[in-house]
């Protein structure tokens, strides 16, 4: 448990995001962003061939194995932060690709940042690079983690012809609502822990100054955070449940981890209100992309309104999006994702994930039935608290299974997220989750 936990404190350090200021936003000039090429070499696994370079400006690896099955796995990485150099990795996946006959290419993108569009658009550059180095391969999947979710979501939509298949994994599928989840927890801990709210924030004020506040305030007692809490602090972590994915399995234990461990920019405890540090503004946006007019804020499933929820939804501030702050088509700005697939996709997602929750699942499961292609999503639920921390066991498994889909018709087993009463089920995560990797799930919620 101890190197898992290690592990994912060391992803956050990579993945962790925030809406902010982005150089380059809005038209401005493009930093100089850069790959250091000496970086690019690898050693290939037994029985393959490593190909490295430079294309379009962004660094790239490939890596075929010697009995090529004639299939091409693409990886889309996560969020890299806003540093100029850009950076390539292995596919997760590798050492499984290699030995079954799956080439694969990763590409660093050319530019950093939440920057979608550049993500999607790179990743389709080099597939059509690998042709040119390799040859044309029979099948194209295109696998992507977290950010890399949203590039994989997009990309399949954007070129249809391009991918069979696509597996998104703790993937930001539900775009824009993620960062206005990250507006709804800070605002209502504002407003229930102070008696007000505002945003823009000051980062050193609201972080050294009003979240300790909040937290004293939403306590049962002192040190009580966040495991005793007043009435108050009850509301918000029900309000974090509701706002993150709905009454589920495991968020007993995500709450208190993502209010304790993770020791990320202004320290332990604080991961979900450094999300707040930002001024709403994305890459490529014009202005504030973030919004909660439309927001209802509430503690418990029944729709009907109770005092403590009328008061906060009276009071809360409101922010409305700059009408050039979102675009629904293209590659513009953060893309949309707007849910009409062509090709089978298959995601994982951890139920305790409150950096990008499981509320993006639903969103994305909502999307692709109003455009009527349920047929072609099937979505897993999986135990524990981290961001993108599965075993390798969940992830061969779901590839195997997404190509045995696309090759031979046999579309796999899923989890339902439309339904409130299944996902609140004691059961609900258990049929797809490996218990048996030592230490793959910290803070997993055994099965019934």
């Amino acid at each position: 448990m101890k190197k898992a936990l290690i592990a994912l404190l060391a992803m956050m350090l990579v993945v962790a995001l925030v809406p902010a200021a982005s150089a380059g936003a809005g038209g401005g000039p493009k930093p100089d962003y850069f790959v250091d090429e000496t970086k690019l070499p690898f050693d290939a696994l037994a029985g393959a061939t490593a190909y490295w370079g430079v294309h379009k400006g962004a660094g790239y690896r490939i890596e075929v194995p010697d009995n090529w099955n004639g299939d091409l796995v693409m990886w889309a990485h996560g969020f890299r932060g806003s540093g100029l150099e850009l950076t390539v990795d292995n596919h997760p996946l590798r050492p499984f690709l290699i030995a079954n006959g799956y080439a694969w290419a990763s590409s660093s993108y050319s530019r950093n940042d939440y920057d979608i569009t550049t993500g999607v658009q790179d990743t389709h550059a080099l597939a059509q690079r690998f042709n040119g180095i390799v040859g044309n391969p029979d099948k194209v999947y295109l696998v992507g983690a977290s950010m890399g979710g949203h590039i994989t979501a997009v990309s399949i939509e954007q070129y249809p012809n391009m991918y069979d298949g696509a597996m998104p994994f703790c993937g930001v599928l539900g775009d824009y609502e993620l960062f206005d989840y990250f507006l709804d927890f800070n605002l209502a801990a504002q407003q229930l822990g102070t008696g007000s709210s505002m945003y823009p924030i000051d980062a050193a004020t609201y972080l050294f100054g009003t979240v300790p506040a909040i937290k004293a305030n939403l306590e049962a007692f002192p040190g009580g955070w966040p495991v005793v809490l007043n009435a108050d602090g009850t509301n918000l972590k029900s309000l974090t449940e509701i706002r993150s994915g709905g009454d589920r399995p495991n968020f007993d234990e995500a709450w208190f981890f993502w209010n304790t461990f993770p020791n990320f920019a202004s320290g332990p405890g604080n991961f979900l209100f450094d999300l707040a540090v930002g001024d709403g503004t994305l890459p490529r946006s014009p202005g504030v992309g973030l919004d909660n007019t439309d927001a209802v804020y509430q503690f418990d499933a029944d729709p009907a309104f109770t005092a403590e929820e009328q008061s906060l939804n009276d009071s809360i501030f409101r922010i409305e999006a700059d009408p050039q702050g979102r675009h629904k088509n293209g590659l513009a700005q953060v893309p949309v994702i707007s849910g009409d697939i062509s090709i089978p996709v298959l995601t994982l997602h951890n139920l305790g994930d409150l950096f990008v929750p499981v509320h993006n699942e639903i969103a994305y499961a909502e999307r692709v039935a109003a455009n009527g292609k349920s047929d072609l999503l099937v979505q897993r639920a999986i135990r524990g608290v981290s961001h993108c921390g599965f075993t390798p066991t969940e992830l061969a498994t779901a590839f195997v299974e997404l190509t045995a889909w696309v090759e031979f018709g046999v579309k796999p087993a899923g989890d339902n997220w439309l339904d409130a009463s299944v996902v609140a089920a004691p059961d609900f995560g258990c049929q797809f989750t490996d218990f048996d990797t030592p230490g793959g799930h910290i803070l997993a919620t055994p099965c019934p």
